[in-house]
Formats: structure tokens, sequence, C-alpha cells
């Protein structure tokens, strides 16, 4: 209670200040009307309404500040129900925000302190069913208003997450869309211009070998060859060359830790920077893995192994999910995709339910360092 976070605003502190004093007012109002009741009294009112303009920062210490005084207050004057309002109040935000235990203590505290005030048993028994049936409320409206904060948080975090992976997926088809269009490249083009080059140069070579003037044509037609093949060359590495995002298997697995995921990374083996095209496989495999991970296995704990060798780098991402040993899935376009990238460096994939139960996911690819 000594001050308020960084995150709470002054908007909002002022909003919990005259929160704190309208209870108070209205406490202090009702009991002016009481003859009987004393600075003392005043003072036990002041400390628990101002205490709840603290809820924020600690709502276990404003419950039990506003428990104490009012019951305080309670034993000492004998008021009426209304005494109860900031005990309320406090019950309320220290359910809101999942101190349940807490709540129903601080109310069975009040109601023992209030039950011991009534003049006839009649008085108590009604007064006590009265506060009682207040303070229920209270601890009802709080955890509900914190369900619905949670369900809030999911919803924008789902929606978050379903935009992050539709740009992923857009970028993953765009990128191979340019492979595709870079292997059409090589297959239909770079063959017929490696020839058409050649040709040219036998040709010139056998010219000049007979002592015979070179046909500027011929001369033209080896020198376009050869440009052609260095511009495709460079329009092939532009294709190839792909710009989704990147990044490393601990980050995807404190994201999947953050949405819920129970993974586990492990690092054998003498870790090293790796050249930008294994960097970006090794990123996908693992996302992919871990994605197919939160959409089938269910409540299953996940482990990320990456074992580095002298020639190649094993990466195994295992799952003790519901996956079925004898009934394997059909290869989506996330498996295919995976193995394509696999393949495309000269590594090897194996995907399958697990015999124990659970799926796993082992890529090999032979090491290629940065630089």
């Amino acid at each position: 209670m000594s001050g308020y976070p960084v995150d709470v605003t002054p908007r909002r502190r002022l909003a919990d200040t005259s929160l704190a004093v309208v209870i108070g007012a209205l406490v202090m109002t009702v009991a002016a009307f009481d003859a009987d009741t004393t600075a003392v009294d005043y003072a036990l009112i002041a400390l628990a309404s101002a205490a709840l303009a603290f809820y924020q920062t600690a709502p276990r210490a404003v419950l039990a500040v506003a428990t104490v005084a009012e019951a305080a207050y309670v034993l000492h004057a004998h008021p009426g129900p209304v005494a109860g309002l900031p005990v309320l109040a406090a019950m309320h935000t220290a359910a809101r925000v999942g101190h349940r235990g807490w709540s129903a203590g601080a109310g069975g505290l009040f109601l023992a302190a209030y039950f011991a005030t009534g003049p006839t048993t009649q008085q108590v028994v009604e007064r006590t069913a009265l506060i009682a049936g207040w303070f229920l409320c209270a601890v009802v409206t709080g955890l509900a208003d914190r369900n619905w904060r949670a369900y809030l948080r999911q919803t924008e975090q789902r929606a978050l997450e379903a935009e992050r992976t539709r740009e992923e997926v857009a970028l993953r088809r765009a990128g191979e869309e340019r492979l595709r269009i870079a292997r059409e490249l090589h297959d239909s083009l770079t063959h017929s211009i490696s020839i058409v080059k050649l040709q040219a140069g036998v040709a010139v070579h056998l010219a000049r070998k007979r002592g015979e003037e070179v046909p500027p044509a011929l001369l033209a037609i080896q020198e376009a060859g050869g440009e052609a093949m260095r511009e495709l060359r460079a329009t092939l590495e532009i294709l190839r060359t792909t710009e989704e995002p990147t990044g490393t298997p601990e980050l995807l697995v404190e994201r999947a830790c953050a949405a819920g995921l129970a993974v586990e990374l492990a690092v054998t083996g003498e870790e090293r920077p790796l050249a930008a095209t294994v960097d970006r496989a090794v990123y996908r495999i693992v996302q992919e893995a871990l994605t197919n991970a939160a959409r089938h296995a269910g409540p299953a704990k996940v482990s990320v192994q990456l074992e580095y060798g002298d020639e190649d780098l094993t990466i195994r991402v295992e799952d003790d999910g519901a996956a079925d040993p004898g009934c394997p899935p059909k290869p989506g376009i996330g498996l295919t995709g995976m193995r394509e990238r696999v393949t495309a460096l000269g590594g090897t994939l194996h995907t399958a339910p697990r015999a124990e139960g659970g799926f796993a996911v082992r890529a090999e690819l032979p090491l290629e360092e940065a630089g």
C-alpha cells in the first residue's frame, strides 16, 4: 500500500479514490444519525474506506485493513448493515483478482463480529443473513468479472495468433512459389542457354583452330549466351532468397509456453552459427512441429531437441499426445512443406506417431556454417 504500480493510470487512480470517498461518505452519513457514534468510530470508517483507494496495488492488504477496521467499528458502535460496505467492496476486488479464500475468510470474520452486536436473536439473524447475502454476491460478481477478463484476454491472444499465422502462411506460400519458379527457370532455360553457349564456343574454337575469321554473329551469340547465364543466375538467386521472418527455436518455445503448451528445449553438441538456409529450415521445422502439437496433441508435453554433430544437425520434436500409431496422419500442407525444405537441403525427414503414443518429427540437416 505504499504506492501505485507503473501501469495504474492517473484516471484509474482518480476513479479508485472517488470510489473510496463515496463509500466512506455514505457510511459516515448513516453513522452520523446514530447519537452514540464517537470520534473513534469515524476514524475506523475513514481508515476502512481510504484503504479501498489502494486495492489495485495490494488487494489482500486492503481486504485485511477494511475487515479489521469495520469489525472493530461494528463491535464498538453496533451500527446497521450499511457498515459492511467497505468490506463488501474489498471482498469484490479481492475475488476479482483470484483471492477467493481471503474473501471468504474476511467475510466470515466480519459476520462473526456483526453476529455479536444484535440486541435480539431475530435482529441478529436477519441482519447477518442480509450481509451474508451481500458478501456472497460480491464474491460471485468478482469471480465472474475475473473470468470475463480472462476470456477477453484469451480471445485477443487467439486473434493475434490467427493474424500471425495467416501472415506466415501467406509468406510461406509466396516463398514456395518463388522456389517453384526458380526450379522451372533452372530446369527449362539454364540447360538450353548452356547448350547454345557451349555450341557457340566450340564453333569459335574450331574457326580459330583452322585459321578462319570468326563471324561476328558467332562471337555475339557466345557473348550473349554468357551474359544470359549471368543474368539468369542472378535472377534465380533473387527468387531463392526468401524474405520470410526468421527467429530462434528458443523464441518459438517461449511463445508456445506463453500460449499454454508445455514445451522443453534441449540443445546438445557444439552449438554454432548456421548458414541462412539451414537456419531458416530449423526455425520453420520447429515452428510447424509445435503448431501441429498445439492443434492436434491436446494437453500434452512436448520436447524439442537440437543435436549438433560434426557434419549434421538433428532436430527432434516429440509429444505424448493422442496420436495413434495404427492411424498415421495424412500429410498436409505443413508436413509437405517441411519435407520439401529438408529435401532441398539434402537432408532427411521422418514424421510418424510414436509407438508409446504421441507424435514425433525427426529431421537431419547437413551442417553449413555461416560464412
